[in-house]
């Protein structure tokens, strides 16, 4: 289903950035930029505990391990956190998108990335592609699963 976070790693890499920002996809597109054989990854995040919907949030994983940089921020115990994927890039696709989104929207966040359309919807929500709505869904039902009252 998904895979678990690895807390000491997200701490270490949460703290060599210096300053997080408040914005997830900022902090992962940081930390990507400083582990260059990572994988920058956007989606949902459902806690355990909290009827909230699925959270839009990103990460990083380095070796097959979830790094969130934002995980300090969370407070949250590893256990607690599910993440599910969406959208994937290397660094070099990320580091692309980001400057090409620059030049075509300097007036707008780069952050986060999208791809390609036909975008699909979720709630009232745009998002990315069919890739966004199946993550959506499946972190939906989960939550939904977990934090049933």
């Amino acid at each position: 289903m998904n895979k678990l976070l690895n807390a000491t790693l997200s701490i270490e890499v949460g703290q060599s950035l210096k300053k997080l920002a408040k914005n997830a996809f900022e902090n992962a597109y940081k930390a990507a930029l400083l582990h260059p054989k990572s994988t920058y990854i956007q989606g949902f995040l459902v806690v355990a505990g909290e009827s909230l919907p699925p959270i839009e949030h990103s990460w990083i994983e380095i070796d097959n391990n979830v790094v969130d940089p934002s995980f300090s921020l969370l407070d949250k115990t590893a256990e607690e956190l599910y993440y599910f994927p969406a959208h994937c890039l290397s660094v070099k696709q990320l580091i692309a998108v980001v400057e090409e989104a620059k030049e075509d929207y300097p007036e707008d966040n780069p952050l986060p990335v999208y791809g390609g359309m036909p975008y699909e919807y979720y709630g009232e929500v745009m998002l990315g592609g069919k890739d966004y709505q199946v993550a959506y869904e499946a972190a939906l039902a989960f939550s939904q699963e977990i934090n049933v009252n």
